[in-house]
């Protein structure tokens, strides 16, 4: 009778797991990311570390030595003008390729869902591929330097401007390479934005010359080119000199990073060429 009465009792109801509930930031989730962003570009380090040093020291080698000579521009010497801009190049190129590169891979071996299924909010989707370009450009940046500076005896004139046009720049291209890595269907596509934005913008900036030598319309485009401010700023922290307005590089600099920002931020939160 006992096992009868226990047959009718009715069966607890099963729940499923429930989703974690995470209150304020998923600092875990935001900690994951950032590492695995960290650790893509550690694991190939002859090409995403060596190689930009030695293009950073071919670029000395051919514009400084060969062509520089003892020369001096804008009252200082050759090499310590181009440093500065051979640095940031690095910086800019390798954020942009972090954050593209790795959205664009993802795609093509359907691995978004590995960033769209765990519990990140899209601020925290923006925060960990732009701290993980980020990270990638400075260290880059500052490998490249170690690399550079004993060819270009560089001084430090403001330290202040060197970190907020550094980091600045990092973010900028970061987000840039967000953009560019959600929008892109294919690696032709991503190739475009490189050759014909990027690569542009970055030759077009007075990295190795003063823009007002540069002839009409290519001057205009220059002090218009977003680039040119950062380098300017950059360059102006270690020699003391700058070619442009650094009101307008920094003022330039907070806008755009907050513009870049937000435009990633819709673009994950609208799940922009990812949910489809």
């Amino acid at each position: 009778m006992r096992a009868m009465k226990d047959m009718a009792a009715p069966a607890e109801a099963v729940l499923p797991p429930q989703p974690r509930v995470y209150s304020g930031v998923n600092w875990e989730g935001l900690k994951t990311l950032y590492l695995r962003e960290i650790k893509r570009f550690w694991k190939v380090g002859m090409q995403t570390l060596a190689a930009p040093v030695v293009t950073a020291l071919l670029y000395m080698l051919v514009f400084v030595v060969a062509v520089g000579g003892g020369r001096s521009v804008n009252g200082v010497a050759y090499g310590a003008f181009v440093a500065p801009g051979l640095i940031m190049m690095q910086i800019l190129s390798n954020a942009f390729a972090n954050s593209s590169s790795s959205l664009l891979q993802a795609k093509f071996n359907g691995l978004m869902g590995d960033f769209m299924t765990p519990p990140l909010t899209p601020m925290e989707h923006l925060v960990g591929f732009g701290l993980g370009a980020a990270t990638r450009g400075i260290f880059v940046g500052a490998v490249a330097a170690v690399a550079v500076v004993p060819f270009a005896h560089l001084p430090m004139e403001a330290p202040w401007a060197v970190a907020f046009f550094g980091l600045g720049a990092a973010l900028i291209m970061g987000f840039v390479g967000i953009m560019a890595g959600l929008w892109a269907e294919k690696f032709d596509h991503m190739a475009a934005v490189t050759n014909f934005v990027i690569m542009p913008m970055t030759f077009l900036s007075g990295t190795f010359y003063l823009i007002d030598r540069l002839p009409e319309p290519f001057r205009t485009f220059s002090k218009y080119n977003p680039i040119f401010y950062l380098i300017d700023g950059f360059r102006y922290g270690f020699i003391g000199k700058a070619e442009g307005s650094l009101t307008v590089g920094v003022g330039m600099t907070l806008g755009l990073t907050l513009f870049t920002g937000l435009v990633c931020y819709r673009m994950f939160a609208t799940g922009y060429k990812i949910k489809t």
